[in-house]
């Protein structure tokens, strides 16, 4: 990363964020569309429904702003949004970006908790390091290469295992 320029940008100046609906128990069918909760597991995907409503979208980051705070993740299939989440559609929509965002953000969640929850305001109003491009603007093609390099080694590493 050496000779990479950095600056902060706020979360709203990168991403357009809205908040999540709840499907209450009692009102959960059960099907196929994952619904996003505030868990650290399983890409924070609480049930599999058969509900919609107006938070269904495809490729975009979900926060947990409640339960395990601070955590985010990229969703590239239909999700539906619960209330404890938020959900980010960045700029530069794709794949790369949106996990190169991803890790961003999970890497600040240590600084929230029960007496520090992460509201809208407050995640609208938070700040990532971001590699910038020549006129001080996120360099999306940075952290898309930088991701699929992550990957490549991730999948070469994957396979030289398997050859053992």
């Amino acid at each position: 990363m050496g000779g990479v320029k950095w600056k902060a940008f706020f979360l709203e100046e990168i991403a357009q964020i809205s908040s999540g609906k709840d499907i209450y128990e009692r009102e959960r069918t059960s099907g196929q569309t994952p619904y996003v909760t505030a868990t650290a597991n399983n890409n924070g995907i609480g049930y599999f429904v058969g509900n919609q409503n107006e938070t269904l979208e495809k490729g975009s980051l979900s926060v947990n702003r409640n339960g395990s705070v601070g955590y985010c993740f990229y969703h590239p299939y239909d999700a539906l949004y619960g209330n404890d989440t938020r959900k980010l559609k960045p700029i530069r929509n794709n794949k790369y970006v949106s996990l190169f965002i991803s890790m961003c953000i999970t890497n600040q969640r240590a600084k929230y908790g029960y007496g520090y929850k992460m509201g809208t305001g407050r995640l609208k109003r938070q700040k990532i390091l971001l590699p910038i491009d020549g006129n001080s603007q996120p360099n999306w093609d940075y952290m898309e290469a930088y991701m699929q390099n992550l990957e490549q080694q991730q999948i070469l590493e994957y396979l030289r295992h398997i050859e053992r």
